[in-house]
């Protein structure tokens, strides 16, 4: 591993989720020298990864990662196939759609369908969320009982109230979620905003991403229509991906070592 590019990893990585640290709050989290941690920033700085606050001291992530992840995101052969099923299913439900795949402990939306209505909507395309607050991140840890087990081993933070942090109760919905093969989530990364997701696989059997409908929680509970089209559309999309049977089984990662 090459040390200097590990450090850059981990500033970035620190800085996800719309964070705005300072320097001494980087070399705390990395544990390294304040100078470290300032040569590192300001390379990163240069080539648009980081960017500073504008009248302050803080940084962000810069504007050259929004361009790599378009990119990237664009090759993804799952968005590719779903942009269609996933158009249908919000204009079916009259609900903003998301797409979801795994990023670190976090899931990254990969593709966003804003509510068939006409209203402002801010784009969520690239966005990130913690897995164990969001319905499609407890689908891909259900499905991922590794990366589940590896979340565990560090506290979970409370987004909102609701947000569920106690690794037994997770632990638990997971289970009910791959025999359902539906997550929700109710209030627990947003206050007002609930969802409902379900898992897309793979021709391996893998689950790769997830979608979800997102509706305000004063319509909580959905219609089962909402849910019969959910899952449907998650069907329909990994028969796209070259997937045999839907949900499929889970599989710890690690029995196939």
């Amino acid at each position: 591993m090459i040390q200097s590019i590990d450090r850059a990893a981990k500033v970035l990585s620190s800085l996800q989720g719309a964070r705005h640290l300072g320097i001494t709050e980087l070399a705390a989290a990395l544990d390294l020298p304040p100078s470290t941690v300032h040569g590192i920033v300001k390379s990163l700085q240069s080539h648009g990864l980081v960017a500073k606050e504008p009248n302050g001291n803080r940084y962000m992530l810069g504007p050259a990662l929004l361009k790599l992840s378009n990119v990237y995101l664009d090759t993804l052969d799952v968005r590719a196939r779903a942009m269609r099923w996933t158009r249908e299913l919000a204009r079916r439900t009259g609900l903003a759609v998301r797409l979801g795949a795994e990023l670190f402990d976090e899931v990254i939306i990969i593709h966003h369908n804003r509510r068939p209505d006409g209203s402002q909507q801010m784009p969520e395309t690239g966005l990130s969320i913690p897995a164990h607050a969001s319905a499609m991140g407890k689908v891909l840890l259900a499905w991922n009982p590794d990366a589940a087990d590896d979340l565990f081993s560090r506290p979970l933070r409370s987004l909102t109230g609701d947000t569920l942090t106690d690794p037994a109760t997770l632990t638990l919905q997971f289970a009910q979620i791959a025999e359902r093969g539906v997550a929700t989530e109710e209030d627990e990364a947003v206050l007002g905003e609930s969802s409902l997701a379900a898992p897309v696989a793979d021709r391996s059997g893998s689950v790769i991403a997830a979608v979800a409908v997102v509706m305000p929680s004063s319509e909580w509970p959905p219609e089962d229509n909402v849910l019969n089209d959910l899952r449907e559309t998650a069907r329909n999309i990994s028969r796209e991906l070259g997937a045999v049977s839907w949900p499929p089984p889970v599989v710890r990662r690690s029995d196939d070592d």
